[in-house]
Formats: structure tokens, sequence, C-alpha cells
């Protein structure tokens, strides 16, 4: 199946304090994914039983590392599309910028102070916001369609919550969201709005009073009318959008850390373990207790002397496809890779999730709950730029 998305979108660091770029890599000229998955249906395909995939790859985690390191192709960045910088906030040096993904081409970036706009990569403008009602420290955010959009990508609601909140604080803005409405009744003209929404009920809660907690994994529920998120020490809960309540669902949290990814053709979630840091899939249709991780698999095995220097970014490209980003820093010399030395590295891989696919008596039978998650390429980006964020 084709690619939903055609552009991914990179936010690169400058030279300039506190100043980046949006810059977008076509998929169609820097290809993740070959044509024919190497024996996709074979024995030796990389699939997934969960332990299965984790022990295979730590037998041969040194062999395959040198391997992958030296036959990946080397990207070069585009050009940028929008250059900008976080304006200083009143008298003190605090600077700050985050960028959130919209949909397809469009970025939502937000200041230190607030203030809000989105980039429109495909019609080359910049669309302002109106202003958070609260700065977020670290934002996340979801963006939910509305299906009677789905034509124009304009339609559509995103919701913005604070990874890290402290708690027991009155009138706490932690959660708001941007709503796209008909302007006024108007037919034609259509303008954002913002509107607060309650926090989670743990914010109040006296058993956590004073403390800062932190939203570990979130993800999009049903059909898209609920948000789940799980904090740190505290449990997993549920917010239905369409009443704005709140619903603890339990002391366990999701198996995944960042967001979570719901892909349609396999009615599964797909994301980055907390455990392993591996791309990973579990079914998140019944919360009654906590999901179990169905497969993992890990696409990109780093060099020893590679240290992680930032959390690995999953970005959905559709149709089962993914791009995993992982971002390094190379400090000691070893082997082939001493031209990397004192470099921040970033790993682009696309890695296809499908359903496994058993051949008995001729015939294609296929076990549920069974996986085959295909790592395709890799590409590595060690320029003078630094990229920050992939969307």
């Amino acid at each position: 199946m084709a690619l939903s998305r055609r552009f991914l979108n990179l936010i690169v660091d400058s030279r300039f304090p506190e100043s980046k770029s949006l810059r977008c890599i076509d998929l169609t000229l820097h290809n993740f994914f070959n044509a024919t998955p190497p024996n996709r249906n074979g024995p030796e395909s990389k699939v997934v039983a969960a332990d299965a995939c984790i022990q295979k790859q730590n037998n041969n985690k040194e062999e395959a590392a040198t391997a992958t390191v030296s036959s990946m192709d080397r990207i070069q960045l585009p050009s940028p599309i929008f250059n900008f910088q976080a304006s200083r906030s009143g008298f003190d040096d605090y600077w700050k910028i985050d960028c959130l993904p919209l949909f397809d081409r469009r970025v939502v970036c937000a200041d230190q102070s607030g203030r809000c706009f989105i980039f429109e990569a495909d019609r080359r403008r910049v669309v302002m916001l109106p202003c958070l009602h609260q700065p977020k420290e670290i934002p996340i955010s979801i963006f939910v369609p509305c299906l009677e959009e789905a034509s124009d990508f304009d339609g559509g609601n995103l919701y913005i919550m604070d990874k890290r909140s402290k708690t027991g604080e009155l009138g706490n803005n932690q959660f708001e969201a941007f709503i796209y409405y008909h302007y006024r009744g108007s037919s034609t003209l259509k303008s954002w709005t913002r509107q607060i929404l309650p926090p989670p009920p743990c914010i109040y809660d006296r058993a956590y009073l004073g403390r800062y907690l932190e939203i570990s994994s979130y993800a999009l529920l049903g059909d898209g009318s609920n948000i789940c998120i799980s904090v740190k020490g505290v449990g997993t809960y549920c917010m239905d959008m369409r009443s704005f309540t709140w619903s603890h669902l339990g002391k366990w949290m999701l198996p995944f850390t960042g967001k979570v990814e719901y892909v349609p053709e396999l009615k599964l979630w797909v994301g980055i373990s907390t455990d392993t840091q591996d791309l990973a899939a579990a079914d998140l249709s019944s919360m009654n207790s906590q999901p179990q991780l169905l497969a993992t698999c890990k696409e990109f095995d780093q060099p020893e002397e590679w240290k992680r220097c930032k959390d690995s970014q999953l970005v959905n490209l559709g149709s089962g496809k993914f791009c995993i980003a992982r971002f390094f820093h190379n400090k000691t010399p070893q082997g082939d890779s001493d031209e990397l030395i004192g470099k921040n590295i970033t790993v682009l891989t696309g890695v296809e999730v499908v359903p496994s696919v058993y051949h008995a008596n001729g015939n294609d039978n296929s076990r549920k709950g069974e996986l085959q998650m295909i790592p395709h390429k890799s590409r590595l980006y060690a320029g003078s730029d630094t990229i920050w964020a992939v969307l």
C-alpha cells in the first residue's frame, strides 16, 4: 500500500540562539522503503514473536551494528522552507520555541510566552493562532481531524497538554485545545479558537500535592473520541472528549513512551516500548487491564561509542508504515566511524508493520495477534546542523 504522506517534516537547529528551520524531505526522492520487502513471508524475515526478535538480535548485536553503519546511506538536508526564532521573554534570557505536528506538511509552533502560529509548508504561508491560556513547559499534542473536512485537511481540533505539570495549583491550564470552527455561524469562513479543558484528576489529588507529575505516554482511542494518558507513578487516565470527563483506568501504565499511533489496517496501536525502546505493538481497544505487547523489533543497533542523546521519535506515514528517528552523539573513536567523532547523529529508518502470513497446505493462513515488523532502509545524517525533531 502507498504512503499517505509524501513529506517528512524536520525541525533543524541553526547556529543562532533558539532559532530553527522547517525542512521537508520528499519521500518520493528519498525512499525509506524497498519496493518488495526482503523475504517478507519466509522464515528469515524480521518478524516477531516479541521475545524471539529480541533474542535473535541480541545474539548478533555487535555484528549487525558494524554492518548497518558501514552500509548506511547518508542524506543531505533539503533547503529551509521557513526560518524562525523565539522572541525574548521580558528582560530575561529565557528563549524557547516548541514545534508540534498538525497534519501532513503543517507544523504548529509555540514560544515560551504562549504565542502560537502554524507553518503551512504546502502553501508557504504562516497562520496565526490565539495565544495559549498558559505557556507549556514541555508541550505534547494530538490532532483529531474532522471526517467531513478530510478532503481539504483543514478541519479538526488540536489538543495540547503540558507533559510536566505541578499538582495542587488552582486554575491549572495544563490541557487546552485549538478548535477549528465556522466563524460566527458563517457557512464559508472558518477560524481557530482556544478552549480550556479540565486537567486529569491527579492534578488536584491530595496524595500528589506539591509534586510535579509527568505524562510518559499518550494515545487516541476508540473512534477518536477518547484521549488516553499514562502519568508516571500515578497510573492511566482516559478522557471522553464529548463530555470532557476523565476516568481513572488503573495504576498500571501503557507499555509505551511518547505518542502511540493507531494503525486502522491492523486495528492495533504502535509506539516505542518503555522497557527496550524498540518499536512495539499492542491492542488498546480494551483497557480493563494493562495492555501487553504483541510484538517488538529493534530496527537498528547503534555502535557502542554512540550515546543516545534524545528520546526516539516515531512518525506515522500511513498504511502500517513508519519512520523511526534515533538521535545519538559520538564522542569516542572506534572502528570505521572515526569520521563521526564529536558529531550529532540522526538515523532515520523506515519500518513496515503487517500481519504475519503462514503457509499451510498451500493456503495462506493468518494467526491472530502475530505480526511482522519489517525494517527497510536506514539513512544517516551527521552534518553541521542538528535535527531537533522529526514530525
